[in-house]
């Protein structure tokens, strides 16, 4: 079973994108800034795009809310291995 977010980038093509790929029902993948999730955001929906305002708001705030808990979890992984 995948999990419900993956992080995937493409630094070569675009070093200050990263992408939030959501794989459960509806799928997309939200492509944005590295350094601000909600700049320049473009969201690609592989499944249509869903006509609930509110359920694109919640999806979109859990990519976020995602992405922020893997760069805390990668500071901290980056700490214990200078210690």
């Amino acid at each position: 079973m995948l999990p419900k977010f993956l992080l995937a980038d493409n630094s070569q093509e675009t070093p200050d994108t990263i992408f939030v790929v959501h794989t459960e029902m509806p799928r997309f993948i939200v492509e944005s800034d590295i350094d601000d999730f909600w700049s320049n955001q473009d969201v690609h929906w592989i499944d249509g795009e869903p006509g609930d305002e509110e359920m694109i708001s919640d999806l979109l705030e859990a990519a976020e809310e995602f992405l922020e808990k893997e760069f805390e979890n990668e500071e901290k992984l980056s700490e214990e291995d200078d210690d």
